[in-house]
């Protein structure tokens, strides 16, 4: 008889996004005549860029003849891709980096599940509390979590760190020794960021205890602060213990067209053996690579004009983050965030739970945000705000929010 994977039954109901949906859905229905807003999931709502656009179009033409059509894509991606992402994202500041170190992918999010494939079981994991939900249960999924604690909503054999106000929602050093090291800069769920000095405290941890790091820099396009590093490569030493994933979803809003990527530098070893040559196994194994045509957009993003039109995106996503983050200041409620990354992160008010919260702004405001339990104990007392509405969704939800 067939036997499942048993870890999978260790996992506490559905993942998080899923539930707000669920519940939105269900208010939805029940009260048809209500206008719900929904600033939870950050999924953008402003069109790819024209640029993007056409070249989308002109690589679907080719594919369309016999002489410029193509089937498979190479298995770390078409160089054309990595020669542009090394040059513009890491040469431009000062990172050497070389494109079979560059693996492209469907999404930032497909990889940091992935990645675990190449790292035993048995490995001890350390990430931020609050934390996105994707690193906790896939690590659970893969049999590295150990087992659920309901009463403190923590798995018994993941390091958590916690991320407060007291820290400006930034991780200190944990005080247990970890193998694997998540962070994600800037940050999601609570929109904070690091000094490089900050990081660089990171990458020294990681080469001393001799763990790796995997570095989520998903919003590095969203930083508008000097001092904020965009690559945790521009830290000393970081090619030597750390992975870094990146999205186009938020930068050129891909969120339906799907493409990253994934660095792991040839630095990066475990005693002789290369993490490079192991996700490259991995890589060529289980992916047939994303579309061509998708990633002669991903190219049209680096362009000038790209680059001109996907700022403005980006800015027209952070002015919405300005509004919520200044107006709900000025009804009185603690905000932080929304300055180097597209969220706020917004503690509750009367001592309601992050659920209570929810469920309130629902049903009062019929705006949805996602509860900051749902993103680690840490998290409770808190409730996520995402800037990737439209700006006349963002305005009336704010001034709904205020009224209550």
């Amino acid at each position: 008889m067939f036997k499942i994977n048993a870890e999978y039954l260790k996992l506490p109901g559905s993942y998080l996004f899923s539930t707000v949906a669920r519940k939105q859905r269900e208010y939805q229905a029940a009260h048809p005549d209500k206008k719900v807003i929904r600033l939870s999931i950050g999924d953008v709502t402003q069109p790819l860029a024209p640029v993007i656009v056409e070249a989308m179009q002109k690589a679907t033409a080719e594919m369309a003849q016999k002489e410029t059509f193509r089937g498979y894509a190479p298995d770390l991606g078409y160089e054309f891709l990595r020669e542009t992402i090394c040059k513009n994202d890491f040469h431009a500041r000062g990172v050497e980096m070389s494109i079979d170190e560059i693996f492209v992918s469907d999404g930032a999010k497909s990889d940091c599940g992935n990645i675990g494939d190449i790292f035993s079981a048995d490995n001890r994991v350390a990430v931020c509390d609050p934390v996105y939900p994707v690193y906790v249960d896939t690590n659970a999924m893969a049999g590295r979590a150990g087992d659920y604690d309901a009463a403190t909503e923590k798995w018994t054999n993941i390091i958590y760190m916690p991320c407060t106000e007291e820290t400006g929602f930034a991780p200190e050093l944990p005080k247990e020794t970890p193998d694997m090291i998540y962070l994600c800069f800037p940050n999601n769920p609570t929109g904070s960021t690091v000094t490089k000095a900050q990081l660089q405290t990171w990458v020294d941890y990681a080469l001393k205890v001799g763990a790796v790091i995997l570095y989520d820099a998903a919003y590095e396009a969203y930083i508008s602060e000097d001092d904020v590093p965009h690559s945790i490569y521009e830290c000393a030493g970081a090619k030597a213990c750390a992975i870094e994933m990146r999205s186009f979803s938020k930068r050129a809003g891909f969120t339906g067209v799907r493409l990253g990527y994934t660095v792991v530098p040839k630095e990066l070893k475990q005693g002789d053996v290369s993490l490079n040559s192991l996700w490259a196994r991995r890589h060529g194994t289980k992916f047939n690579g994303a579309p061509y045509i998708i990633q002669r957009a991903g190219e049209a993003v680096y362009t000038p004009e790209g680059v001109r039109q996907t700022n403005e995106q980006i800015a027209y996503y952070m002015n919405n983050a300005r509004i919520i983050r200044e107006g709900l200041a000025e009804a009185g409620y603690s905000v932080s965030g929304g300055v180097n990354a597209p969220y706020i992160w917004m503690k509750t008010p009367d001592g309601l739970t992050s659920w209570e919260f929810f469920d309130r702004l629902l049903n009062e405001a019929n705006v949805v945000g996602t509860p900051g339990s749902g993103f680690g104990p840490s998290g409770e007392g808190y409730l996520r705000l995402t800037a990737f509405g439209t700006l006349e969704n963002t305005l009336e939800a704010v001034e709904r929010i205020r009224r209550m």
